[in-house]
């Protein structure tokens, strides 16, 4: 059994290898990402502008703040100050209200360009406003951005890497001759598993530590414990491209169930912009894609210093989601297209 899924695994290696077009899109096109949007977005220009307002039991009268009524401002209420104030550090917020006997206290990253604009704002409605020094380094917003686009980009190679790769390899007959070896589904499966593992996770690291040569990225935790929910990640997406292929034999159809999976997990998994304030079933949603949580535990690591405690939740929901997507894959794998 193991002499065969080496064989297998160093296949796949070398085809990947050999696809000079794949590699090199693997390698240029995170790399390349990361630096433009680090330029275009050195201005931190979002179009949404999020307030947070610590809660009090204090009945607070719009009239005596106007600046609660200004148009274009998300506002919403937190509880946690410390948390909050993480929030203010890490871009997820703009600015942190605190409203006691009408006076207003407020924190405000000196980093984000939408703090500075939203604290113009508050002090042109309200003078006597008092800013507060924020706890913990301010951080840019490329550094909130990288563990969101290195995470999409195993999001794209795991789910279009294996999954359509599969299917392609059912369409063309390849895992019906293989059907009459003595491999397993599941040696055939482990096998894709672990060279895209291996793969995609030297890929992964050759970008961080190329961009972050020019960019010299924060990094407050462990680059083990980063390692290691990177390659759990990587496990949980490739186990899902495998369900996704499992019983796929149309490219078309392949394309467009991969498309359906990766885009709402693009747009909900706080890639290029934080939850934070939207509605509660948005939030819930989120939780259900293994994107969320390997861009939630990369960004814990990296900006807030946390280690595999901190993170045991995105942890615990990778793992399961793994298992349960190995099961069903192997389950419902099928070596022929008809």
């Amino acid at each position: 059994m193991m002499r065969r899924i080496a064989a297998l695994f160093h296949a796949r290696n070398l085809e990947f290898i050999r696809d000079r077009a794949s590699l090199s899109w693997n390698l240029l096109f995170p790399a390349l990402l990361v630096l433009g949007l680090a330029f275009v977005f050195s201005g931190d220009d979002k179009s949404l502008f999020k307030v947070a307002q610590l809660t009090t039991t204090e009945q607070i009268n719009p009239q005596q703040h106007p600046f609660l009524s200004t148009e274009h401002i998300q506002f919403f209420t937190l509880e946690d100050r410390a948390a909050a104030l993480k929030k203010v550090a890490t871009h997820q917020i703009d600015l942190l209200l605190e409203i006691h006997d009408k006076q207003v206290h407020y924190w405000v990253n000196s980093e984000s360009a939408n703090g500075y604009i939203v604290e113009k704002l508050l002090l042109a409605s309200d003078p006597a406003a008092f800013k507060q020094t924020t706890q913990g380094q301010a951080m840019r917003y490329v550094d909130w951005l990288l563990p969101g686009i290195l995470s999409m980009n195993i999001m794209f190679s795991c789910l279009f890497g294996v999954g359509f790769i599969v299917v392609r390899y059912r369409k063309n007959g390849y895992l019906k001759r293989l059907n009459a070896t003595p491999v397993a589904a599941i040696e055939f499966l482990i096998a894709q598993i672990l060279s895209r593992l291996l793969l995609l996770l030297s890929v992964t690291v050759l970008v961080y530590m190329g961009t972050d040569y020019f960019l010299d990225f924060s990094m407050h935790g462990s680059y083990w414990h980063l390692l290691l929910l990177t390659a759990l990640g990587i496990f949980c997406m490739i186990s899902l491209a495998l369900t996704l292929a499992s019983r796929t034999a149309s490219e078309e159809l392949a394309g467009g169930l991969l498309n359906v999976i990766s885009w709402p997990m693009m747009l909900l998994s706080g890639v290029w912009f934080s939850l934070e304030g939207s509605p509660e079933a948005i939030q819930m949603l989120a939780h259900f894609f293994p994107l969320t949580h390997l861009i939630n535990g990369a960004r814990a690591i990296m900006l807030e210093g946390a280690d595999l405690s901190d993170i045991r939740y995105s942890l615990l929901a990778l793992s399961g989601m793994s298992l349960f997507f190995l099961l069903v894959s192997a389950k419902l794998f099928r070596w022929k297209a008809e």
